[in-house]
């Protein structure tokens, strides 16, 4: 278990230490789908949700999660959320979400993504619930990140 860096060697979890590392500037960007009934797509589009602006609520709500995701991932470490950019697309068969959380810091920024993509995706599914009870969360993942020690990446 020594390779793991959040392992101690009796096995339990800690938080790494990040002090020592640069700050740089960090972004990630992730990605996730709610798959909705025809019905759910339709009252989204002629802004007929009972409850009111799905869309703009579940945006909110992502960029509130992107900001306390410490509070809700154990090991993530408390860092500077310095930007967030969140965009729900209606499409045919659900709303694609996505996300880019971007920060200069010591550590990477991709929960903070997720979990704005997830929150987004959680909140939705609140809005619309009254009119799709089988709303489904899927392809949640990191689809991009830049800075830091290991670089640029997308899918």
């Amino acid at each position: 278990m020594s390779d793991l860096t959040h392992v101690r060697a009796d096995g339990s979890a800690h938080m790494v230490n990040v002090a020592g590392k640069a700050v740089t500037q960090r972004s990630a960007s992730a990605a996730g789908r709610v798959l909705l009934h025809p019905d759910a797509i339709a009252a989204l589009r002629d802004g007929a949700v009972p409850k009111g602006d799905a869309i703009a609520v579940a945006r909110i709500a992502g960029l509130q999660a992107a900001k306390r995701t410490p509070e809700l991932i154990p090991l993530a470490h408390p860092i500077a959320v310095h930007g967030v950019e969140v965009d729900l697309d209606v499409a045919d068969d659900g709303v694609d979400i996505r996300a880019t959380v971007v920060t200069a810091d010591r550590t990477g920024i991709e929960m903070e993504a997720l979990t704005c993509v997830s929150v987004a995706a959680l909140a939705l599914i609140d809005m619309v619930k009254a009119v799709d009870k089988h709303a489904r969360i899927t392809d949640v993942r990191v689809v991009a990140k830049s800075g830091g020690r290991s670089g640029d990446w997308h899918e």
